[in-house]
């Protein structure tokens, strides 16, 4: 079995790498949080034979690694991962703010603070109680199920439980009906922190292709059949990272599939309700059987500071994820169970904010990827994002040129299982316009500095070209 680092290293990539090039391959995980600190890396001759390169290549690259203080080395040769300290740690200067486009996320809507005043009396009316909400606020859980049903999938607020957030939702689906070493099916690329949450719970990764254009409905529905993976974890909605949404067709041959497999669909809709200009409203696709869990959220059409999220599911997995949340919380916060009332209340403002938003948000970048050669930015509907095709695979290298000039931007692989997709970048679209133009100069300028470098060009690099 590979080890970690060459997994998340893709193989593909680094075949003829340099050792100082193979360094910085390993010094962009670390940064972006793909290898933590203090994780134990191979050996030296280890990777060399995982990688089947010689051993002082190796040393060399380890060497570069500890001198800029990314790895400690220590007596008897294991190698850990570290972070530098002092000026060099800071890529931008103390009075040159850093722009940090790992996170696409909006500022709160401008309704957030009367509802947060409308909801004070509704929470002084629970004082009497205990204070904990295990499945969540009647209220809250009405107004979740009025939504889904509005969109086409009648629900009722029993098949609702309230959480904190919708990655805190996947953990706990996770932890009531998942089986450690069972295959889960993943899209790739798709949101990283899920990613995570799979291999935390023991889970085996099979990925499946989606790009702006969509999904591969053929290979999903066979890898369906021929993996019968135990779960499957979509987002097909304006879809993290590509922005693709899944054809209503697509969705009841998907979940017919999965459920002749016995696969527990798990859809993230956390920005199903992120519509620009797209033209057409599937219906959820929790309209398509019992074997659909569904997780939503407020962070992106309201504040990503409210940490409020659902599930939808049939009763008795309710019944399961209750018995299993008090092992590790007792509810979600009744203040922000109160505030997301009075929200959802009036949704049709919620979306509107978020529409106006991101139609300034994405002309922004529309604007600043025009002025870069090479890179293409496909057709954004909606979502929180760009998925950006640079042409040549140098997403890692400019990722860590963007750090030179107070820009953080996770690379492609970030999105991804194996280290692939190094032609791709996701940009969010969710910054303010004048922000998102700083960003978009600060990125045209670390192109600059890879292109111009004398490596990593195009041709230097049309042998790891990504399949």
């Amino acid at each position: 079995m590979a080890s970690r680092l060459v997994t998340q290293l893709g193989t593909q990539d680094i075949d003829d790498a340099s050792a100082s090039g193979l360094a910085d391959r390993i010094r962009a995980l670390i940064l972006d949080g793909r290898l933590t600190v203090g994780e134990r890396l191979p050996s030296e001759r280890a990777l060399a034979l995982e990688l089947r390169r010689s051993r002082s290549t190796i040393t060399r690259a380890y060497g570069v690694l500890e001198a800029g203080g990314y790895v400690s080395r220590h007596h008897g040769g294991s190698t850990r991962v570290t972070l530098p300290h002092g000026p060099s740690a800071a890529a931008p200067d103390a009075d040159d703010e850093a722009i940090d486009l790992s996170i696409a996320s909006m500022d709160s809507t401008p309704g957030l603070y009367d509802a947060t005043v409308r909801s004070l009396p509704r929470l002084a009316a629970l004082r009497g109680t205990s204070g904990y909400s295990l499945q969540g606020l009647p209220e809250l859980r009405e107004a979740v199920a009025r939504r889904f049903t509005e969109r086409g999938a009648a629900t009722s607020a029993d098949e609702i439980m309230i959480t904190s957030g919708a990655l805190n939702a996947v953990n706990l689906i996770l932890t009531a009906i998942g089986r450690r070493g069972e295959r889960a099916l993943v899209e790739q690329p798709t949101f990283p922190h899920a990613l995570e949450a799979l291999h935390r719970h023991g889970y085996r990764l099979v990925p499946t292709p989606v790009d702006t254009d969509g999904w591969d409905a053929r290979h999903l529905t066979d890898t369906l059949r021929t993996a019968r993976p135990h779960v499957a974890y979509l987002i097909p909605d304006f879809h993290n990272p590509t922005g693709a949404t899944l054809p209503q067709e697509e969705r009841s041959r998907i979940a017919t599939t999965a459920r002749n497999t016995g696969t527990h669909l798990i859809v993230d809709e956390t920005t199903a309700e992120l519509d620009i200009d797209r033209g057409w409203a599937p219906t959820p696709m929790a309209a398509e059987g019992p074997n659909v869990i569904t997780v939503g959220s407020m962070s992106k059409i309201a504040w990503g500071g409210m940490r409020i999220g659902w599930i939808r599911a049939e009763r008795s997995v309710i019944a399961r994820l209750l018995a299993a949340r008090p092992s590790f919380e007792l509810g979600t916060a009744l203040l922000e169970q109160c505030i997301a009332v009075e929200l959802l209340d009036d949704v049709p403002a919620l979306t509107q904010h978020v529409r106006r938003r991101l139609t300034a948000g994405r002309e922004a970048v529309t604007a600043g990827i025009a002025g870069i050669p090479g890179m293409r930015m496909p057709e954004t509907p909606g979502g929180l994002s760009a998925w950006i095709d640079l042409g040549a695979p140098l997403s890692t290298t400019l990722s860590l040129a963007a750090r030179e000039r107070g820009l953080i931007l996770p690379p492609g692989p970030r999105f991804t299982t194996g280290g692939v997709l190094e032609r791709r970048l996701r940009i969010p679209i969710t910054l303010p316009p004048e922000r998102a133009t700083e960003a978009m100069t600060r990125l045209a300028q670390a192109w600059a500095d890879v292109r111009g470098g004398g490596v990593n060009t195009v041709d230097d690099l049309a042998h790891a070209a990504v399949i």
